[in-house]
């Protein structure tokens, strides 16, 4: 039986993880993650992804810890097999030209925090109860699925460290105010915000949302030169586009409509053409 289940809707597609009784992340998950992200690589027609839980409250408990110590246990290649396949899929996930919203529907320990930080939004049920956090420091490890190293480039090394050292998981309005999430929605709203969010940002043209999402990720924590030529040659792949030409010379229409007025064209809900081809 499958860990992970998807629904199709337009362009987005939304991914739901289901391990039970806990929902934990192990390396039957990944692999399947992994395997639907190299399909979604070729697949044109969807633009976002929704990354959701199946069990009530529970996102991702975390990552097996019995597997972890199995792993362990079998010798150092075991171990190195796992984590290059989940850093290979969180880094498929930062390159791909779609957007991936993470909708954390509740407990995102761990591995699931640490997945929630390899999606570009993350989106948060709220709840006293609900937790996130890398506590992995209180059983004498550290994050191993890229958690220290996206969690110190979203936070910033000072208040990343402190984060991990302490191990306390965070709730979600504890999670917004550090920056961890981007913003909290109600429990039975969720899915529809997230998926609403995905539609949206799933007409964007795949060309720059793959040129942002390098530039930013890759570009963003290189040296100032390396990442200024990113974001030129991101720029002109996305202005060289068939898309971009259509969506320019909309906007040029529009505003020379609009020259004996003070109005102001509306750029978030403006596309007036079709972006996503």
């Amino acid at each position: 039986m499958s860990t992970v289940r998807t629904e199709r809707d337009g362009r987005v597609l939304t991914v739901t993880l289901d391990n039970p009784p806990r929902n934990l992340m192990n390396g039957r998950m990944v692999g399947e993650l992994d395997a639907l992200a190299r399909e979604l690589e070729d697949d044109e027609s969807i633009g976002a992804v929704v990354i959701t839980g199946a069990p009530e409250e529970v996102f991702i408990t975390h990552f097996d810890v019995a597997e972890i110590l199995a792993g362990v246990e079998a010798g150092r290649e075991a171990t190195e097999v796992g984590l290059e396949l989940i850093h290979g899929l969180f880094l498929r996930m930062n390159r791909m030209d779609k957007v991936f919203v993470a909708a954390v529907n509740g407990l995102a320990l761990g591995g699931g925090c640490e997945l929630a930080l390899a999606c570009d939004l993350r989106l948060m049920a709220e709840g006293e109860q609900h937790r996130i956090g890398l506590p992995e420091l209180s059983v004498g490890i550290i994050p191993g699925a890229g958690g220290t190293q996206r969690l110190t480039r979203a936070l910033g090394p000072s208040r990343a460290l402190e984060f991990m050292l302490e191990a306390d998981p965070l709730t979600p309005q504890q999670a917004v105010e550090l920056g961890l999430v981007h913003r909290t929605v109600a429990g039975d709203e969720l899915l529809q915000v997230a998926h609403a969010t995905a539609e949206r940002l799933a007409r964007r043209s795949p060309v720059t949302v793959g040129a942002l999402k390098r530039a930013v990720y890759f570009g963003g924590s290189a040296g100032l030169e390396q990442g200024l030529a990113m974001e030129r040659e991101g720029f002109q792949a996305a202005v060289s586009s068939a898309a971009a030409a259509r969506a320019m010379r909309a906007y040029l229409e529009q505003e020379a409509a609009l020259a004996d007025s003070a109005a102001i064209l509306p750029w978030r809900e403006g596309t007036v053409v079709d972006l996503t081809s």
